[in-house]
């Protein structure tokens, strides 16, 4: 089945300030790190429409949804985009309302911010917004975009919790199920500061079949026609491949003993590298062509 849609998911922000649920400076210039005007640029230079697409930011995720939908508009407006909305989902019965669902239908970019990636598919997952959000991005040029809980909430099989410190403990990863956009991964964000290869090892060794995707703080993927991967921003993109592990004691150990694997194949992508979901290969830009 061929995708028309794209996703752009995002690690999270790496310093304070900024769409961080911390505080915000009244002046959106002084918010702008390299995580505002690199990837949210790169969100509108990827849709439709460009400067004039229809957005609207979800906040479903975040603690505070009126701050942080408030500076996802004014960082929009500034870098060009004006056409901006926020929809402010909070209970499963507004996720299935026919005002919600008409913005829904006319937007070209859905861009849902970061928080609690559980409150997200527990309030989203299995809707009408879920339904319709599913069918605009395999049939329409239409960009799903997340950051932090918005991107970790894409796959299919998504990480809720699990401590950095304790998680190649047996039973120390929680996973349940995301919103399904994308097949076969797994997700994790904030994932260079946090510490988080552990967990994303457990996670891939419980599934072997699905590509660990680890996503640095200012640092996302382009993701295209559901298997094309391009790295952005100015981090990293840890890649754990667990379809060649030859041995591990996951199924003979208590729960909270640690793990042991064998052959577990890590990548690491930076900007430009591209990797194929269907084939497993990595391909590292050159980066001597690249203009400067």
């Amino acid at each position: 089945m061929e995708i028309k849609g794209k996703l752009i998911i995002i690690g999270g922000a790496i310093d304070k300030g900024s769409f961080t649920e911390v505080s915000f400076d009244k002046n959106v210039a002084n918010n702008l790190n390299f995580f505002e005007k690199g990837i949210l640029k790169k969100i509108i230079k990827e849709s439709s429409l460009g400067s004039e697409s229809r957005i609207e930011i979800v906040t479903t995720a975040s603690s505070i949804p009126a701050e942080v939908g408030t500076e996802y508009v004014r960082a929009f407006d500034y870098l060009g985009a004006g056409n901006v909305g926020v929809l402010h989902i909070q209970k499963r019965e507004e996720a299935s309302a026919e005002e919600v669902l008409k913005r829904v239908e006319k937007a070209n970019v859905l861009m849902f911010t970061g928080g609690d990636q559980l409150r997200l598919t527990s309030i989203l997952g299995g809707t009408r917004f879920h339904k319709l959000l599913t069918e605009k991005y395999i049939n329409e040029d239409f960009l799903y975009a997340g950051t932090s809980a918005g991107a970790a909430a894409a796959s299919a099989n998504m990480i809720y919790q699990g401590a950095s410190t304790e998680a190649l403990l047996k039973g120390e990863v929680k996973i349940t199920s995301g919103l399904d956009l994308i097949k076969n991964v797994i997700i994790d964000t904030h994932f260079v500061r946090r510490g988080r290869i552990g967990r994303l090892f457990q996670a891939v060794v419980s599934n072997p079949g699905m590509l660990g995707i680890g996503l640095g703080e200012d640092t996302g993927l382009l993701v295209q026609n559901g298997r094309f991967m391009e790295a952005i921003g100015s981090g990293l993109v840890i890649l754990v491949d667990g379809k060649q592990i030859k041995d591990t004691n996951l199924t003979d150990v208590e729960l909270g003993a640690p793990i042991s694997i064998n052959n577990l194949i890590v990548h690491v992508m930076s900007q430009d590298d591209k990797y194929d979901l269907m084939t497993d290969k990595m391909e590292i830009f050159d980066k001597s062509t690249k203009p400067i």
